[in-house]
């Protein structure tokens, strides 16, 4: 039996789905809170952060899994859907029909912050992805050269948490994001 949470997030996904997105947002859109959240067009530095993140991880990790900055984790069941910036999970993930992958085949999540809207990556996904099953869930912010890691979920957050400053070497299971590469944000940059 269908619950009325799942009824309002198909109804808002599909509601999203249709929707013609105003100048400036990516035409990417999140649902969390019985909301729908439209993603603003990254800067830059962004990109370039969860691009060379990925190489790295694509450097390391074993087949069958990537490292990839597509795929949607959806959770109909908590009302949420979400788009982390880089995802490790199997590659036959996104062989499966339909155009979302389960979160739990999701080994590791990867958010770099914007500055439009932090508060989506500290506080939202902080809940929705240990809640989802997503064993490791990396935060990284350009604005001040900071990370956080989280891991081993436990309900609706992570059992734990660890800082790091750009310059660091993250471990994060067998692998290691090294973050020196990483940019910081100019201040011209959202």
């Amino acid at each position: 039996m269908e619950t009325a949470q799942t009824m309002i997030y198909r109804h808002l996904r599909e509601l999203a789905e249709h929707f013609e997105p105003p100048a400036g947002f990516s035409g990417r859109f999140e649902i969390a809170d019985g909301q729908v959240l439209m993603m603003m067009s990254p800067a830059k530095r962004h990109d370039l952060a969860a691009f060379r993140i990925a190489r790295q991880l694509n450097r390391q990790i074993p087949e069958p899994l990537i490292a990839s900055n597509i795929g949607d984790a959806e959770s109909e069941s908590l009302g949420s859907l979400r788009r982390p910036d880089v995802l490790v999970l199997p590659e036959s993930s996104f062989e499966s029909e339909g155009d979302r992958v389960d979160p739990r085949e999701i080994l590791l999540a990867v958010e770099v912050v914007s500055r439009s809207n932090p508060e989506n990556d500290y506080e939202a996904k902080t809940r929705d992805y240990p809640a989802m099953g997503i064993e490791h869930y990396l935060i990284v912010d350009p604005r001040n050269g900071t990370c956080v890691h989280l891991w081993e979920p436990a309900g609706k957050e992570y059992a734990n948490r660890l800082h790091y400053r750009f310059g660091d070497r993250i471990p994060i299971g067998e692998w290691t994001i090294d973050t020196s590469e990483l940019p910081l944000y100019g201040p011209e940059e959202q």
